[in-house]
């Protein structure tokens, strides 16, 4: 493949040398060309790991894969060994996160599998609100399920080294209790067939330290987040088959929907803070391709298993969400750089594959750059007299300018081939397959692919912008904000214009600019122009969840998960939508009120008092019993809430004050409330 790839961009270059005017005779073409090899060996690698993944497909698959290694009757003959399934959790939605654990915990139930394992919840929310209803809801889903001793929660006090640091802190409490653990992120679902041939391949196989599932994006309203899923479904098949075979077992981790050997991660995976400067100091953010590298240095396998289905996660709803999330994994990622030069002993597709993370985003800004350096290219030989000893050639000869445009054309040509052709490949594949139906019959699916190019063609220049620009902050090491995901408002065009106009302006700006130049370099900007000025409206029309919906009932843009029932899936939707929130009350209120909650609360609070001093708290009790939570801050309510004695203090004073008082008029509610509908909150009360 590394032939295939370095041939193809050094055919490219050359073309490309004689499209410039001086063949790579300045300094600015001397940059383009280096650019301009760095984006398309990026590219061709996508391309050739498509067709690979292609060619494996029409062979039945790659002989090599794990599962190819054991008969399924073997596979189902093999015990299994206790296994933790955690969740890692920091202010998420909290009834729509734990309800699709929930679902899982289901799914393993009905397998007749469930004594093997036990589910954790490792919190990071420092919101008094987010983690008392963490514990509530913990608390009600022991009682539904009857999982008491096997479903557990736990919320850090100190929060260190992001997720990370919170797996780490798991481990060294109870992983010496497991053999393997399976991480899931807030929006994981897992089936439980996956789960456990997951287990058993892992006892198969006893060299393997992690064991990755390719996940298909699910529950995509919004026509934005409709797109993604597609794409990742449709797509996914070819590409996650050919890395998995150029990897084998050299794979990446990507920190969810996988199952890790626990003694190899404990002893090898620990992350040391970085010691660098700016950025690239302090704790590891993006930390999963740094434990894979790590678990294959200790000389263990990592392995990505395309064929283990049923394992599925969410895309941000709307582009807005989805750049607030890649602003945080741009600094994880480029934070790699520092490992890939520097980390000792690292195998070698491992560092291939942090340098693909970092690729990831620095390509926009080398894109940016490329962009700049073709205006500064054009102004030269538009505005400037023609250089015949231009800086940076040698020699006694004139350097003549030379145009050739069908050269030019052509080569565009093939850059974008390597784009598009995987995604036809992959309606190829679906109907060799036979799995075209699925995706709403061939017709629908090719006009659903067709809809997407237009979407990522539309998209591309305003992640580009969007992604330079956290570039160049991380590497400023500017501060940043770390926050759950939005799962379901739509973006207003207010937001999409605050968030989208410089885009729009620079894009305007250097378009109005080209045509003062020359007509011909104006049309060549509108590819990238046009998206960027309709940035904003793209931005919102792709929020629609109306317009998704409107698609999906005419057939477009359907995954397979929507025409044929996956039980998991359907058991997180009926829990999801089964809502057991209380708008009228926030948690902390109802954690003051509600006798049984307050009880449930005690419980799980510290008898801090014994190593402060009381004076310290009770003032704060004292106010928030007079006042109500709104007059503390969310740290002081932390500690309130931490301490038992002042958690039940708060009950007694809230049930002691005035109707008119705010807790007065907060148990009136309750009790209105009450007299409604029941809660399973009411008993006691």
């Amino acid at each position: 493949m590394t032939l295939f790839v370095v041939g193809q961009t050094l055919t490219a270059c050359y073309f490309l040398l004689w499209v410039l005017p001086y063949h790579g005779g300045t300094l600015v073409e001397l940059g383009l060309l280096v650019l301009f090899a760095l984006l398309y060996m990026w590219i061709a690698v996508g391309f050739w790991t498509a067709i690979l993944g292609f060619v494996l497909r029409l062979l039945g698959g790659d002989r090599y894969s794990l599962l190819k290694r054991h008969p399924a009757e073997v596979l189902e003959t093999t015990p299994l060994a206790k296994t933790a399934i955690i969740m890692p959790v920091y202010h998420e939605p909290v009834h729509w996160t734990l309800s699709g654990l929930k679902a899982v915990y289901q799914d393993l139930e009905r397998s007749g599998q469930l004594d093997q394992f036990e589910f954790h919840i490792l919190s990071d929310s420092r919101d008094p609100n987010v983690w008392l209803e963490e514990q509530a809801t913990w608390y009600r889903l022991c009682q539904e399920l009857g999982a008491e001793g096997r479903l557990f929660y736990r919320r850090r006090r100190v929060n260190l080294n992001f997720k990370s640091g919170n797996v780490a802190d798991f481990l060294r409490r109870w992983g010496r209790r497991y053999r393997y653990m399976v991480v899931l992120d807030a929006d994981s679902l897992l089936s439980a067939d996956t789960i456990v041939r997951m287990v058993q391949l892992m006892e198969r196989e006893p060299n393997v330290g992690i064991l990755q599932t390719a996940p298909s994006i699910i529950n995509g309203q919004s026509l934005f987040a409709r797109v993604q899923q597609f794409a990742n479904r449709l797509y996914s098949t070819l590409f996650a088959t050919g890395l998995a075979a150029i990897q084998m077992g050299d794979a990446a981790f990507w920190g969810h929907n996988a199952i890790i050997r626990i003694k190899p991660f404990m002893d090898h995976c620990g992350l040391r803070k970085l010691r660098g400067f700016g950025l690239f100091r302090g704790p590891i953010m993006s930390h999963d391709f740094v434990e894979a590298a790590y678990m294959g240095r200790a000389g263990h396998e990592v392995w990505l298993e395309p064929g283990l289905g049923n394992s599925f996660e969410e895309s941000p709803p709307t582009l807005s969400d989805e750049l607030s999330r890649d602003n945080r994994w741009s600094r994880g990622n480029l934070q790699h750089l520092w490992i890939l030069l520097f980390g000792r002993r690292l195998r070698l597709a491992h560092r291939m594959a942090l340098l693909n993370g970092v690729m990831a985003y620095l390509a926009s800004p080398l894109w940016l750059a490329f962009l700049i350096l073709t205006t500064v290219e054009a102004v030269q030989m538009t505005v400037a007299s023609i250089d015949y000893f231009p800086e940076g050639h040698q020699g006694l000869f004139p350097l003549w300018p030379e145009w050739r445009p069908e050269w030019a054309l052509g080569l565009a040509l093939s850059t974008l081939s390597l784009l598009f052709i995987p995604k036809f490949l992959a309606i190829l594949d679906a109907v060799i397959h036979g799995t075209a139906r699925q995706f709403g019959g061939v017709w629908r699916l090719f006009l659903s692919v067709m809809s997407e190019i237009v979407v990522s063609v539309l998209l591309a220049p305003v992640r580009m912008m969007a992604h330079s620009r956290y570039v160049l902050g991380a590497l400023l090491n500017l501060s940043l904000t770390w926050a759950g995901q939005n799962r379901t408002q739509e973006t207003t065009w207010r937001e999409a214009f605050v968030t989208q106009l410089p885009g729009m302006v620079v894009a305007a700006a250097w378009s109005a600019f080209a045509w003062t130049l020359d007509p011909m370099f104006f049309l060549w900007s509108l590819p990238v122009a046009i998206p960027l000025v309709l940035a904003a409206p793209t931005s919102v029309w792709l929020s629609r969840v109306g317009v998704g919906q409107a698609l999906r009932k005419r057939g477009m843009l359907l995954i397979p998960e929507e025409l044929t029932p996956v039980q998991v899936l359907d058991d997180a939707r009926a829990a999801r939508n089964d809502s057991g929130d209380d708008p009228m009350l926030t948690a902390v209120e109802q954690a003051v009120i509600r006798p049984s909650l307050n009880r449930l609360h005690q419980a799980l609070a510290r008898n801090i008092r014994l190593a402060r001093r009381a004076k310290l708290l009770e003032p704060l009790v004292e106010r928030c019993g007079a006042d109500g939570p709104g007059s503390l801050s969310r740290s002081e309510l932390s500690q309130l809430f931490r301490d038992r004695q002042s958690v039940a203090d708060l009950h007694q004073l809230a049930w002691q004050a005035p109707p008119d008082s705010f807790w007065g008029r907060r148990i009136t509610t309750l009790s209105r409330k009450g007299r409604k509908r029941s809660t399973p909150w009411t008993d006691g009360n």
